[in-house]
């Protein structure tokens, strides 16, 4: 119960209702108790009648009735009392589990991008979902029934003793072999609950995978080996499911033998009490009633047992997820102004999860408002430094400051929403071209839009689709060619009117003819905003105020354009190569 400990808050935030539940389960239980007293009266009555009377008919009949009518009326009673109960304790697992899955999903949100590197999409999906759903069974069935057990037993056994301390201890008898069964079982089924998420979590990440890539399946032919994988991901995953269940199954079998043990003993026990004169034979009704009354509680103790155990395997993985700390921390709450220069000293990375170094002691400054651009071959660190300006990751050796002050030191969230990052895949959201654009904005303004969109040179795609800027882009953009995914990716930087621009290589996949225009747009928008242009073709970035040349992560040339093709290095060679290929 250790891992279950977490939801005690939750718990005490819906306390009072959790409080209201409580009582109705023990009232909807004081009425259960009393049909058995009724029926033990009918009994002991009658007979009495009987040995008196037996000519009576009439009279037997009105006993019959009038209590026949009680046990009626307190059934009608105990059921109305067992729907407020539900309507109370379920409820609350409901809204527990509305509040846990906001809880995990805000946490994934600020998480740092090592963990998602390190963690499998579908397991996080599968944590959010399959695990969250585990955990409310635990809030509303397991509680609830576990409460209702507990209460019953209590007012039962408590009855039983006061009619008759001796026929309770016979009748009591078989529930010591019950729990010493729940606690062994227990422990196997907790761990083989763990296993069937673990594999669940698998299962899950190769379909999500599967799905994702399906165009890559289908354009290598492998439809035939994904569909035997995934076979034998499901396979196994039902092969740890049948282990689970038929420990389940060791439950109800023995819970019945119980039962039907207890029954048994009732009546040989009771009878015997009853000949000596100890208790009437209306209290041998009244015990087989209480015995039955316990019959669904006590088969229930193996099921809530499973569901506390599943529970408890599902919030040990999500508490897992919510004890990861982020490694990029927000060291102020206060709004912090983001302008002014920023400067690189001596700075060093290493991305933590590859061990490769990314950054070695790279110093430069960007005056603010003016254009950085950033050049070199794939993989010599230059989205690495728009990702240390994002703060994406921190560096690990020397500093970043950001108009005098270091880059931590500033609020993070007033650092991110002044930037304005387009990034190489032109990654879209699978909803409209007007949501997409307009993403980072609270208010969607129709004019801004098509604006920002003539500025990224997109209109005359979005005037051919037959739904315009409703046009549903689908998952990652999948409705669009990349060219188009990277300038709807311009419009959405340019449209949240940042502070900073950042563009990541994102007219990779657009002609040459088109690149010059956008970049011409891009002069006029950009202009008095620092901005930050990442390219491996020197075209894109040959007016920028400052060109900084990356090799193997080291800074080898810097200077505006002219200069770098005096100093006929490897920006000139390039430049040359890139020129002649173009004629």
């Amino acid at each position: 119960m250790k891992h279950l400990a977490y939801l005690n808050k939750y718990l005490w935030k819906y306390r009072y209702r959790f409080s209201l539940g409580f009582i109705f389960i023990f009232i909807s239980n004081v009425f259960a108790l009393y049909p058995a007293e009724f029926v033990r009266k009918a009994f002991d009555q009658v007979k009495l009648i009987m040995s008196q009377n037996p000519s009576n008919a009439g009279e037997y009949s009105s006993i019959l009735i009038y209590f026949g009518g009680l046990i009626l009326l307190f059934a009608l009673l105990k059921g109305v009392f067992m729907f407020f109960m539900r309507q109370t304790i379920i409820v609350m697992s409901r809204k527990i589990e509305f509040d846990l899955k906001n809880e995990i999903y805000q946490h994934y949100q600020h998480l740092s991008i090592a963990f998602y590197k390190q963690n499998n999409t579908g397991d996080m999906m599968n944590r959010i979902t399959e695990d969250v759903s585990r955990v409310r069974m635990y809030l509303g069935p397991a509680l609830m029934y576990a409460i209702n057990i507990v209460t019953l037993f209590c007012l039962v056994i408590t009855t039983m003793f006061r009619i008759s301390p001796a026929l309770s201890v016979y009748v009591l008898l078989p529930l010591p072999l019950l729990a010493i069964s729940v606690y062994y079982v227990s422990n196997i089924m907790n761990r083989r609950s763990e296993q069937v998420q673990k594999q669940l979590s698998v299962l899950t990440t190769f379909s999500q995978e599967t799905f994702s890539g399906i165009n890559i399946l289908k354009s290598f032919r492998n439809e035939e080996n994904s569909a035997h994988k995934f076979d034998m991901l499901c396979k196994d995953y039902t092969g740890k499911n049948l282990k689970l269940v038929k420990v389940e199954a060791l439950f109800f079998p023995l819970i019945i033998f119980m039962i039907g043990l207890s029954t048994i003993l009732t009546v040989y026990f009771g009878g015997k009490q009853a000949i000596m004169g100890n208790i009437t034979t209306g209290n041998i009704a009244e015990f087989i009633i209480y015995v039955n009354m316990l019959s669904w509680p006590v088969a229930s103790v193996g099921w809530v047992t499973s569901l506390i155990q599943r529970a408890a395997a599902s919030q040990e993985r999500i508490n897992e997820f919510l004890n990861t700390k982020s490694e990029i921390v927000n060291y102020t709450n206060a709004q912090t102004p983001i302008k002014g220069d920023i400067e690189f000293k001596d700075v060093s990375f290493t991305y933590p999860d590859t061990g490769i170094a990314a950054l070695k002691n790279i110093s430069f400054k960007i005056k603010e408002g003016s254009t950085l651009a950033i050049f070199g071959k794939t993989g010599c660190g230059k989205s690495t430094i728009a990702n240390l300006i994002c703060r994406i990751y921190d560096a690990e050796n020397g500093a970043i400051y950001l108009g005098g002050k270091k880059l931590k030191n500033l609020n993070l969230y007033s650092l991110r929403k002044a930037i304005g990052y387009v990034p190489q895949d032109g990654y879209l959201f699978s909803g409209t071209i007007e949501e997409n654009i307009s993403f980072g904005s609270d208010e969607i303004s129709q004019q801004k839009i098509k604006k920002v969109a003539a500025t990224a040179e997109i209109t005359s795609d979005i005037k051919r689709f037959p739904e315009k800027y409703k046009t549903i882009v689908g998952e990652r953009g999948v409705q669009l060619s990349g060219g188009q995914r990277q300038r709807i990716a311009i419009a959405r930087a340019i449209y949240k009117s940042p502070s900073i621009f950042i563009f990541d290589d994102c007219l990779s996949a657009v002609d040459s003819n088109k690149e010059q225009k956008i970049l011409a747009n891009l002069k006029n928008e950009t202009s008095k905003r620092t901005t930050i242009i990442i390219s491996h073709r020197i075209s894109a970035i040959q007016n920028a105020d400052l060109i900084l040349v990356l090799e193997d992560g080291k800074l080898t040339e810097k200077g505006d354009h002219q200069s770098l093709i005096n100093s006929k290095g490897f920006y000139y060679d390039i430049f040359t190569k890139q020129n002649k290929k173009e004629s």
